[in-house]
């Protein structure tokens, strides 16, 4: 007995909507997954993981894929539209993430091991992803959401240590310390925990977007990558383990004195 294609909601974001377009026009043409995977270099799994929205693709997907369902370079088009060079500059498990991030009202942030992507400087941002211009500016341009006229409003906490732990060279660490520092506003909270408080948060980082109709998604990292969340249970359990790990940091005064002294007695060439 055949199984029941996974009901598409295209409004849920980037890829749910190119997946739907895909199915649309497959079925238009009259081809099971099985026949267009034979036609096209793609695997029958991988075109049912991209029309669920499960998973990207490149542009070269949209191209053979317009070509085989004629569809007169709708999906290129659209492809286009929707990632422009997010392939290139993200993975295909974060390509949806932006968008949540971007339409967010709250972003909560717990990152246990770097500074978080949103607070990046350029020069810590080009060694972890070693020196990837695509990928680089991806990320720079993610960060243009905290300069809008009504930014979101950001939380983010981080563990003490994340400033002690070198990225690049001295200077590199001691521009990230003072961008950290002078990103405090009324918008944008820092708060540092100490080393050796007794929290539960050495596990992945996390973050999570809430929207103004109040639900939420979250994005966590893990191995061998990446999950966007958007299950309530799972979602919930991370607000819960963002409220705890707060007990444990400074007041945001002490967090940017703190940040400060480190950049300066332990990063200053």
């Amino acid at each position: 007995m055949a199984q029941t294609p996974k009901k598409l909601d295209p409004s849920r974001g980037p890829l749910h909507l190119f997946g739907a377009e895909v199915r649309h026009h497959r079925e238009r043409a009259g081809l099971s997954l099985r026949a267009l995977a034979e036609v096209i270099p793609y695997g029958a799994s991988t075109i049912s993981e991209i029309e669920r929205g499960d998973a990207g693709c490149d542009r070269v997907f949209a191209e053979v894929a317009d070509e085989v369902l004629d569809t007169g370079g709708a999906l290129t088009r659209l492809h286009d539209g929707l990632f422009d060079g997010r392939s290139a500059s993200f993975p295909r498990w974060f390509q949806e993430w932006p968008d949540h991030e971007a339409g967010a009202e709250i972003l909560r942030s717990y990152q246990p091991l770097l500074v978080d992507g949103l607070l990046q400087t350029e020069g810590y941002a080009s060694i972890l992803l070693e020196g990837d211009r695509a990928k680089v500016e991806g990320r720079m341009a993610r960060q243009e959401i905290l300069s809008r006229e009504v930014p979101p409003r950001f939380l983010y906490l981080l563990p003490e240590h994340v400033l002690w732990r070198r990225v690049g060279s001295v200077e590199t660490m001691r521009q990230q310390l003072l961008r950290l520092a002078d990103a405090v506003s009324p918008r944008c909270s820092i708060q540092v925990i100490r080393d050796g408080e007794p929290h539960k948060g050495n596990a992945a980082g996390f973050i999570i977007a809430t929207m103004p109709g109040g639900e939420s998604v979250a994005y966590t990292a893990g191995e061998p990558h990446g999950w966007v969340l958007d299950g309530r249970s799972e979602v919930a359990r991370l607000q819960e383990r963002f409220a705890d790990l707060a007990t444990f940091a400074l007041p945001v005064a002490l967090s940017v004195e703190l940040i400060r002294n480190v950049a300066e007695e332990r990063w200053k060439a």
